[in-house]
């Protein structure tokens, strides 16, 4: 190796950027702002040579001043291909030379995953372990949390070169940080060479979402002016240059910073008068200018990737070590080489120099270099680090057009790629395989076999020991890397592929896989819910001996039927998987098959049996540590306790579900445990941590349907506080993160529910009860009464809060008889069903006039044996309307327990109703007596409205226009307008619709047939 070695082109002075330094300096002093730090994502790009490694060098100067630790990772370019991680891989490898102590206590408990980026933290798990969707994520979420720690009591910047040569996993990793990092003193700063990215670049796409994230800081560089260029010039030469060669130079490179300095160097070496007016002739001039065994040691070095290490270098040389130490010497001396930081090999100064040297090779030559490569790493795999190896040499005995060594070397690549959670880089070389595997040598296709599984497929041949590997088991890996890394298009174009062949082959098992590959994949991309490829490969399955394809099949099926169609058949399937399962030992499908059979069970009426199978179900998975088993039982078994109202055992569950996702890395695990949890919070009256819980879930979902129930979530507890505007807003969102392709009962009714519930506090009757009816018309499948229920109690309020009201009366009738049809079907075998059954018999009645103190009574009797606030205010605010002409003590008392539970959780609504019927029937909502009864009252004073805005307001209420309420109170049209909009604002209401549906929630002009509270009271 070399020790000091004179180097002459680079500036010894930085030259402009000083706004562009401020910039990263601010970042760098905000980072280190509180107790906590304030993380900072800044993105550098500009054209190649334009200067954003000298800007980050200085800007790692200035954070080395501050005592801050520096981590630099650069993307590896093998040939035409990244290394999965690379950056983060150096950077991490950094890290731990600098701070071995404080980066193994912030990785504690999870050395083995991480061991994915950072061998030296542990050792990976073994290929063979179960991947999922979930499985990058987990990796992701570890990443995050261990440099947030890391960065707890230190400032730590961590910087990523060269991202145009970033693999898929490097990118999506790096867009994962910058999303999610929200403490520590961390700086992550990117760089990228914006000339590189045309249109169909994979940074493309990446840079557009970093546009979207508004914590993210762009710096784009510009090329040095003249003056600029005259500075850099003089602080090269070490000496004033002529205005003319200044004028030369700059037209010459046109600002660019290191062409500038390369023809300052060939100023020095007096060899400028020759040079053509080609940027890659620029480049070559100083190489070819070198010995010829430094030249040949350079067009070594740009074959053989982005960093080739000394060892590897030296067997490739095929030269005396001596020799190759005088080349190296040259090199570097002319600024051509230079060592790696870790001082274990050598690169080119500039990549733009390597590009060109590596394109002026020929095309024999650069296949032989790669030849050489191969052959030297295969001989000795110690030459290169463990977690390079094997990508490195897939590479080199690809670029040599050697198929019969290509194609085992691509093979053990993609499971090194898929034992890291690199999903993508997996796809690529499982590609290039396909692409292979026609040109590889019968007798070397023979010779592989089956290496890694894709989940349940079954290598082709009753013995993957002894039977070949086959273009279909490929096909069957890539289509799992395509579903695994969100190449969901290109995932299902193979798996459709796969399932063609096989059914040539009339092979049925193996269709039947590829078929419900076809099915993820199909509800995935939104393209429907999934359903008709699951039941073709059911029936493809059946009949066929028991196998773990069949399992995965039945239990796919199971967990299809509990979310969109619960009921007998969907039970009877989830027994089957549960048997499969067994038979043939696989145990996670096992554990979800039943779970899967639980929540059915319960559903079916079968409660204590169905919990208690999914209470072992999840000590078993925890026992385990089974990542992605763990997710479904802590999100399924407390939905299910929620469900039968059984909040707070619901609550339990939750809070370890928490814990463990975050134990696990699993973000979107945890958000669907948070929304959970918010549904439990809200039915427990604890409406702030409903709200915080919620908005944390929308911030770390990963995927649509979490982000639209936290939306949902945040839509309900809107219109609960009274901002039907803002829920309306959430809902849409939430319907957007839903889609039109995929309808579940368990979004799609609560939607119906909440939407009707918009509609009515605006005053849209109509849109309102068509809500319902769209609702009805899809009908209530079983076990879907924990939704329908508060659906139909939804519907019953709005006919009761408009009878009376005359645009409502068309269709009245009809709406009715659908509401109790649909309750007579709904199960009540739950303490909370049949509270919602009485709340919505006693609706109901009131929709008819027809409803008594005891109804009411019945449901608050219901509803105070269960933990749900809310809904106990609610009735018993009807309750004691309806008591108060007979028991008015009685009806004060339930008065204000329902006042101070609606103010207790914000319920404004609630509260405004239950304040408005107090004044009107003269009641103290405090401990003061209650001034007697009134004789009369006229209906709108609790209101502040005068006996001229009542009149008014009764005709709206009516459905009268300006100009019918004008002709009847012999008043101007214009006098009219503004007493209604006198009303409007008194009410506080936005439109005439909704001041007519508040008017008959309230009573305040009852039909004929019904006494007001003012009369009875």
């Amino acid at each position: 190796m070399l020790g000091s070695v004179e180097t002459r082109s680079v500036s010894p002075v930085f030259v402009g950027r000083a706004g562009e330094l401020t910039v990263l300096g601010d970042a760098l002093t905000r980072a280190a702002t509180g107790s906590a730090g304030e993380p900072q994502a800044l993105l550098i790009g500009g054209e190649a040579g334009v200067g954003k490694t000298r800007l980050v060098e200085e800007l790692l100067t200035e954070a080395c001043r501050r005592q801050a630790v520096v981590a630099v990772g650069g993307c590896v370019e093998i040939g035409a291909d990244g290394l999965p991680f690379a950056p983060f891989s150096t950077a991490l490898r950094a890290l731990h030379r600098q701070l071995p102590k404080e980066l193994a206590a912030a990785a504690a408990g999870q050395e083995d995953e991480l061991a994915r980026l950072l061998p030296e933290l542990g050792e990976a798990p073994a290929a063979h372990i179960r991947h999922d969707e979930e499985s990058t994520a987990r990796l992701f979420e570890l990443t995050a949390r261990l440099l947030e720690r890391v960065a707890a009591d230190r400032t730590v910047v961590l910087v990523l070169e060269d991202m145009h040569w970033a693999d898929a996993s490097t990118r999506h990793l790096l867009a994962y940080l910058f999303r999610t990092l929200r403490r520590g003193r961390l700086v992550v700063i990117a760089t990228y060479r914006s000339d590189d990215v045309h249109r169909r670049h994979p940074l493309r796409p990446f840079l557009a979402e970093l546009d979207r994230m508004r914590t993210v800081q762009r710096v784009e560089l510009t090329r040095f002016n003249r003056g600029e260029v005259h500075r850099q010039m003089a602080g090269i030469l070490a000496t004033e240059p002529e205005p003319a060669l200044v004028d030369r130079v700059f037209e010459r490179s046109d600002g660019n910073a290191f062409f500038v300095e390369e023809l300052a160097c060939s100023i020095v070496e007096d060899c400028l008068t020759g040079l053509s007016d080609s940027l890659r002739d620029i480049l070559l001039v100083r190489v070819e200018a070198l010995p010829e065994d430094a030249q040949r040691i350079a067009r070594i070095v740009a074959e053989g990737g982005s960093t080739v290490e000394y060892g590897l270098l030296l067997a490739v040389a095929r030269m005396g070590e001596d020799d190759l130490i005088e080349a190296l010497r040259a090199a570097v001396g002319a600024n051509i080489l230079q060592a790696t930081p870790d001082g274990d090999g050598y690169r080119f100064r500039h990549s733009l120099a390597r590009e060109a040297v590596s394109d002026d090779l020929l095309p024999g030559e650069r296949s032989r270099l790669n030849l050489r490569y191969a052959q030297a790493l295969e001989a000795n795999p110690s030459l290169v680090r463990d977690a390079e190896r094997a990508t490195r040499l897939a590479s080199y005995w690809y670029q040599a057009h050697d198929p019969a060594k290509a194609l085992p070397a691509v093979l053990s690549a993609s499971v090194e790629a898929r034992r890291r959670h690199a999903y993508a880089e997996q796809l690529s070389l499982l590609g290039r395989a396909m692409e292979l595997w026609d040109t590889a040598p019968d007798e070397v296709r023979a010779a592989l076999r089956p290496v890694d599984y894709a989940e349940a497929y079954p290598p082709c041949g009753c013995d993957p020991a002894t039977t070949p590997l086959r273009f279909l088991d490929l096909m069957a890996e890539a289509s799992v890397a395509g579903r695994l890394s969100g190449e969901r298009e290109r995932a299902l174009k193979i798996a459709k592929r796969g399932q063609r062949l096989a059914e040539a082959e009339d092979d049925p098992l193996r269709t039947a896989w590829f078929t419900l590959q076809r099915s993820l994949l199909a509800s995935a991309l939104g393209r429907g819910d999934g359903w008709a490829e699951l039941a073709e490969a059911q029936e493809l399955v059946r009949g066929l001996p028991p196998s773990a394809v069949h399992a995965q099949v039945l239990a796919e099926a199971a967990g299809w039927g509990m979310v969109h169609d619960p009921g007998p058949g969907s039970l009877a399937t989830a027994e089957r998987a549960v048997q499969y399962a067994r038979m043939v030992g696989e145990e996670d499908n096992e554990l979800r098959a039943r779970l899967i059979l639980g929540s059915l069970m319960v559903d079916a009426g079968q409660i204590e049996a169905g919990l208690s199978e999914m209470y072992a179900v999840k000590e078993r998975v925890v026992a385990l540590g089974t990542a992605s088993l763990v997710g479904r039982t802590h999100v399924n078994l407390p939905s299910v306790l929620e469900g039968i109202g059984r909040s707070r055992a619901s609550v339990e569950v939750l809070t370890e579900g928490v814990e463990l996702s975050r134990k696990y890395g699993l973000l979107d695990t945890e958000a669907w445990v948070l929304n959970n949890l918010a549904e439990s919070y809200f039915s427990l009256g604890r409406w702030t941590d409903t709200a915080e819980v919620a908005g944390r879930a929308a911030r770390i979902a990963l995927s649509p349907k979490p982000r639209g129930f936290a939306a949902f979530k945040c839509a309900a507890l809107a219109l609960e506080r009274g901002d039907a505007a803002k829920a309306a807003e959430y809902l849409q969102a939430a319907r957007e993160h839903f889609g039109p392709h995929d309808p579940m009962p368990q979004s799609s009714i609560p939607m119906h529910t909440l939407a009707l519930s918009i509609a009515a506090a605006q005053g849209r009757v109509l849109d309102a009860r068509a809500e319902f009816e769209r609702a009805a018309t899809a009908g209530f499948p079983p076990g879907t009464q924990r939704y329908g229920w508060p659906l139909l109690r939804a519907a019953a309020t709005l006919e009761a809060d408009t009878r009376g009201l005359p645009a409502a009366e068309p269709g009245r009738a009809e709406a009715l008889d659908r509401i109790r049809k649909a309750a007579r079907s709904m199960a009540t075998a739950v303490p909370v069903w049949m509270a919602h059954e009485r709340w919505t018999r006693a609706e109901l009645l009131r929709a008819g006039g027809e409803d008594t103190a005891l109804d009411w009574a019945e449901a608050a009797t219901a509803f105070e044996a269960l933990e749900r606030p809310y809904d106990l205010a609610r009735v018993r605010h009807r309750w004691a309307e309806a008591l108060l002409q007979s028991h008015r003590a009685q009806a004060t008392d339930l008065l204000r327990q329902a006042a101070a539970t609606a103010r207790e959780l914000g319920a404004q609504p609630l509260s405004e109703d239950i304040a408005l019927l107090a004044q009107r029937a003269r009641v103290s909502l405090t401990d003061e007596p209650s001034p007697p009864a009134p004789a009369a009252l006229p209906p709108g004073s609790a209101l502040g409205l005068t006996r001229r805005e009542e009149d008014v307001l009764r005709l709206v209420a009516a459905g009268r226009s300006n100009r019918q309420i004008a002709e009847e109170l012999f008043i101007s049209p214009k006098t009219a307008s503004v007493h209604v909009s006198n009303i409007l604002a008194k009410l506080g209401v936005s439109g005439r619709g909704e001041a007519a549906a508040l008017a008959h929630r309230l009573r305040l002009f009852p039909p004929p047939d019904v006494g007001g509270v003012a009369a009875s009271a």
